[in-house]
């Protein structure tokens, strides 16, 4: 089980002092909690990709490269890779580079986004966004696994001859997650390709993420992958922490009441009710993030949003602290016991390649 926190990189005012930081204080603060997450312990730091205000990763691969130089363990990953308006060819490049620096410590999450002014800038056409989700990971797919490719297509140029590069370090392709909140067509392309399939649920009641793993799980068995239960799953969450859940709640009631995302609209005591958001004690957050596993089953990866809506950088490198001192050694064993031997870990690169070594023996 792989623990870890994924951002979104928003650049939001503090609504307790009115302040807002700049895109420099962000980006740097983004950093800062990446570096704190391998301190404290924790498996992956998470970045998103937006290209409009107020959010600042507009280039997560170059974020990514420059946190693996300060790192050793830590996977650094994506929340989103926009496969819908990103060409195929230059995320095939730019992730096995980033592959190559980090020695094997990357992988990625495809994903369409939620922005969706976002298909015109590059070209696209939103009312194309599964087909393009559907077309690019094909392409994609193969760049990492065949040297030549020739290919044509519906929404790019044809490929003859090409080779991209670099390639995969050690001829192993960076472990790719298809993230969806509400697309059944996702959940199926990640069920085709074996790939994982990351439900990132935090707007969403349990019975939705219960639907869409399900379907997963089912289709990654039909396409012959392995049973259900050996389904590659990850779940998103948010939390917010103190020692008294009083005043965790007190504290936090004014970032969510004004958060870009969620804020003036349902009460924190509802959402907290009706989607994986917990705001209280360490305890709190441990018993809530082991119901996850009643309707997702045994999963592999869970990342933890904790640096939004203002919040100071000072406050989150505090709930990383106890999320990685109190809050993730618990839920490392409660999560372990009782899972069946046949549900495997989550993929890494060791892993990955030493099944490549495996089969091609």
């Amino acid at each position: 089980m792989q623990f870890g926190i994924f951002t979104v990189g928003d650049v939001t005012p503090d609504p307790t002092t009115g302040r807002t930081p700049t895109e420099r204080e962000r980006i740097k603060a983004m950093v800062a909690i990446a570096l704190k997450a391998e301190e404290v312990g924790l498996d992956v730091f998470a970045t998103g990709e937006h290209h409009n205000p107020p959010f600042v990763p507009s280039s997560p691969t170059t974020m990514l490269g420059y946190i693996a130089a300060k790192t050793e363990k830590l996977i650094l990953s994506t929340s989103t890779t926009l496969i819908t308006t990103n060409d195929p060819v230059k995320i095939a490049e730019d992730f096995a580079m980033l592959q190559h620096l980090a020695d094997g410590r990357t992988d990625l999450m495809m994903g369409r986004g939620n922005t969706g002014p976002v298909y015109p800038w590059f070209g696209q056409d939103i009312r194309q966004g599964i087909n393009l989700a559907i077309e690019n990971y094909a392409l994609l797919h193969r760049l990492w696994r065949e040297d030549v490719v020739d290919w044509k297509g519906k929404f790019r140029s044809a490929l003859q001859g090409f080779t991209s590069t670099p390639r995969p370090l050690d001829g192993v392709p960076p472990f790719v997650w298809h993230g969806s909140i509400r697309s059944p067509e996702i959940a199926e392309q990640a069920a085709y390709y074996g790939d994982g399939f990351f439900h990132n649920n935090i707007f969403w009641p349990a019975d939705h993420t219960k639907q869409m793993v399900e379907l997963y799980r089912t289709r990654y068995a039909h396409y012959g992958h392995g049973t259900p239960e050996q389904a590659i799953v990850g779940l998103g969450g948010q939390v917010f922490m103190r020692r008294n859940s009083q005043d965790a709640v007190r504290e936090f009631r004014p970032y969510f009441d004004n958060a870009p995302v969620y804020g003036h609209g349902p009460s924190l005591e509802d959402f907290t009710e009706q989607t994986p958001l917990t705001v209280g004690s360490p305890q709190q957050v441990i018993e809530k993030t082991l119901s996850f596993r009643e309707y997702a089953g045994d999963y592999q990866r869970q990342l933890f949003l904790m640096d939004h809506a203002g919040l100071p950088l000072k406050t989150v490198l505090e709930q990383l602290d106890m999320l990685g001192e109190e809050v993730v050694p618990v839920l490392r064993k409660e999560f372990a016991n009782g899972r069946p031997a046949n549900v495997p870990e989550a993929p890494t690169h060791a892993s990955l390649l030493a099944k490549n070594e495996v089969t091609t023996v």
